[in-house]
């Protein structure tokens, strides 16, 4: 994973990340509730304590969320199509293959899935169910960070917050597409809330991976997966990130996402209009 991390009032490019897992907490919710944004602090997951035959009785742990459009809506930049196979089919992979390993492990049972990928992730030695269980969280929050009619730029404090952290809004978003384009593989893109710094940084992850187990608050992500682009873009990656960023990212979800997370991470005094 490489971090772009607040230095001052600006972003560097930095690769020594402390990869501590936040502490898991307790009860498990079923992914038709509200969306995962994964920042919220209760009390620890007492599995040893958690009443292993209730499991037994269970038929299913988490469903297939529908992205908050339909499925055509994002066209021309994001085909029907694309969704039929990344949602449709990849997503729901990734749904029905957790709760088969969940049907097996239910230790694991009372965590809603924001805890469940930071226990699973182990300290950096992730356990069988964590790239499932991410790579749902990912997708969930990958849909809602996009709207029809969406790119162009943020509003009011989210973009203050940019400029403040980036200099510029045009230095943020070269940042974020040299990024995806500098990400080898499989992976994925994020713009986070770094909590103990104070401040937006652009993170890259491999894999499944997502910022959720070093404690950082997403507010966008870009999914880098080939399957995410290739039926329209081929192995263009190029023009899908600038596609994505010009037409796709919600700065609506973004601006709600941020507005939510100044609950649990200070940026300072509000800046109140004068009347």
């Amino acid at each position: 994973m490489i971090l772009l991390s607040c230095s001052s009032n600006h972003c560097s490019l930095s690769s020594n990340i402390m990869a501590s897992a936040a502490a898991p907490s307790t009860i498990l919710k079923s992914s038709s509730t509200s969306p995962h944004l994964g920042w919220g602090r209760r009390r620890s997951c007492n599995l040893p304590n958690i009443n292993r035959s209730v499991s037994k009785t269970t038929v299913a742990y988490y469903g297939l969320r529908s992205p908050p459009y339909k499925l055509d809506a994002l066209e021309p930049y994001m085909s029907q199509k694309t969704l039929e196979v990344h949602w449709g089919a990849h997503h729901r992979n990734y749904v029905e293959a957790l709760n088969k390993q969940l049907e097996k492990n239910d230790i694991l049972y009372g965590c809603t899935l924001d805890e469940l990928i930071r226990l699973t992730y182990n300290n950096g030695n992730p356990l069988p169910e964590f790239n499932n269980a991410a790579q749902v969280w990912n997708h969930d929050f990958f849909w809602e960070s996009m709207q029809p009619g969406g790119g162009e730029m943020p509003k009011l404090g989210l973009l203050e917050q940019i400029e403040k952290d980036f200099g510029s809004f045009d230095n943020f978003k070269d940042k974020f597409v040299e990024a995806a384009l500098t990400s080898f593989g499989s992976g994925w893109v994020w713009l986070v809330l770094k909590r103990e710094k104070r401040c937006l940084a652009i993170v890259k992850t491999s894999n499944a991976i997502n910022p959720l187990v070093w404690n950082d608050i997403p507010i966008i992500s870009l999914d880098l997966w080939e399957h995410a682009y290739y039926l329209d873009y081929k192995n263009d990656r190029a023009k899908y990130v600038n596609t994505y960023m010009n037409h796709l990212v919600s700065w609506n979800a973004a601006a709600a996402r941020m507005a939510r997370a100044q609950a649990f991470v200070n940026l300072g005094e509000p800046k109140i209009p004068v009347a």
